[in-house]
């Protein structure tokens, strides 16, 4: 039976909705109980049915993606990477180990464990990034064939850096032993040093223009800055995250909307606004991110919090009553999409446990979210609705006809990060359905109405 039905049989069992032939109206039935025709279930959600959302995601990635290397010409396993001599690949999978998309992924299985309690979430990311580390450590690289590999040691763009250290070091933190250092400092040298920045600084790329801006820079870069000032103590590292934040920003956050455009690009006199919400998402993310780690002495922690705030009240008024958001989040006609969804309820909902935000405010929100997330996780723990890789457009087709699929690499971090931090939310925070409306539970309180 459906979640509507059950609803729908539970009123009419208690008479709160009249019979189809008694005559229904203000006098006889309290109209004001009648079950709304919800197309996502608006349902608090219990911590036991979002990890087992997680589980299912979990088992579909354990399946389908490389946890070791094989011979790149017979697909042998190779063993003692130590004495190997071999061309070697990773053995084949759906997904790249060393994608940005995987960095998140890492992550979202290192909290997904926190959160659960269960191990095997955080064994899925030791076990790669110990791989990584293992064939980064002893393979010759004339002897590597991945070239997804190769440009993780010969990182050819923030993509292939950022996101993988700032996991690696969290994998650290956390107690995997896999000797990371060399890895991430080779990435955090390609962020610092030669990345192209603009005069005055801003990562910037010459593509698909020169002296462009791309929003999912922040998260390209601004977590790894923050994690490696935290991990080796150079407070050089939060300077330059900050400035990152504060500059990319400055150019590309409309304040009226609250909300970022994707792509800023400096020849332009008028600056075309396409606020795309996977960008946003990866700018919401990257502030969450920073403020874990950046000192709050730091003179630019005000600055980044502010920033965050204005965010998160820029893009609640863009959520759509399924839960979720659009494609382009202020255009109504674009599509709802799973992974900049999956992005905002994971980083609000870490604002909230964090006090970054108010919990009354925008723990509905959150929770509309996650259960709009977990209904695109299908059977075989596959995301739906996810938007394939984006470039960056300057007319609406582009981002509106974007394709979407459950191979999008995109969606199954930010599905695990919003799951693990929700859970967490449940855990310190009680909320209850008041007069048919999900709210904060307030202590001593209880106003349901009757």
């Amino acid at each position: 039976m459906s979640y509507k039905s059950t609803k729908i049989s539970t009123l009419f069992a208690l008479g709160l909705i009249a019979s189809a032939n008694a005559q229904t109206n203000d006098a006889t039935t309290p109209l004001h109980l009648m079950q709304p025709d919800y197309p996502t279930p608006y349902i608090i959600p219990q911590k036991e049915n979002i990890k087992a959302v997680l589980d299912r995601v979990y088992n579909f990635l354990d399946k389908n993606s490389a946890s070791k290397i094989v011979n790149a010409a017979t697909k042998a396993d190779i063993k003692d990477y130590k004495k190997n001599k071999e061309d070697i690949v990773f053995e084949p999978g759906a997904f790249r180990l060393t994608s940005y998309e995987w960095g998140v992924t890492y992550a979202g299985m290192l909290l997904a464990s926190k959160a659960t309690g269960e191990q095997y979430f955080a064994d899925y990311s030791n076990k790669r990034i110990q791989l990584i580390a293992d064939v980064a450590e002893n393979i010759q690289e004339k002897n590597i064939k991945d070239k997804d590999m190769l440009k993780t040691l010969h990182p050819e763009a923030l993509d292939f850096a950022g996101a993988l250290c700032a996991a690696f070091i969290k994998a650290k933190k956390a107690g995997l032993k896999a000797n990371i250092d060399p890895l991430v400092n080779n990435y955090i040298h390609f962020i610092s040093k030669e990345q192209f920045r603009l005069q005055d600084g801003t990562l910037a790329r010459n593509r698909p223009q020169d002296n462009t801006l791309w929003l999912d820079d922040m998260f390209m870069s601004v977590p790894a800055l923050a994690q490696m000032g935290a991990y080796t103590g150079d407070a050089q590292y939060f300077d330059d995250a900050v400035k990152q934040v504060n500059q990319f920003s400055k150019r590309m956050f409309n304040q009226q909307k609250g909300i970022y455009m994707h792509g800023w690009v400096e020849s332009m006199e008028v600056h075309p606004q396409f606020h795309w919400a996977r960008a946003n998402g990866w700018a919401i993310m990257t502030m969450v991110e920073l403020l874990e780690v950046l000192p709050k002495s730091h003179p630019g922690y005000p600055q980044v919090l502010a920033q965050l705030q204005k965010h998160i009240a820029g893009l609640v008024q863009y959520q759509h009553g399924t839960g979720f958001w659009h494609q382009l989040l202020d255009r109504n006609d674009s599509y709802l999409e799973t992974s900049a969804t999956a992005i905002y309820t994971y980083s609000i909902a870490r604002a909230i446990n964090r006090g970054y935000v108010d919990k009354m405010t925008y723990g509905p929100a959150v929770l509309l979210g996650w259960n709009a997330v977990a209904s695109k996780v299908n059977d075989k723990g596959q995301v739906e609705g996810t938007c394939v890789g984006t470039g960056m457009g300057f007319d609406p087709a582009f981002y509106y006809y974007r394709p979407i699929n459950v191979f999008a690499a995109h969606g199954y971090g930010p599905v695990l990060l919003a799951g693990a931090e929700v859970i967490l939310l449940l855990k310190d925070n009680q909320f209850q359905i008041n007069d048919s409306a999900i709210q904060l539970k307030v202590e001593g309180k209880n106003n349901l109405h009757k």
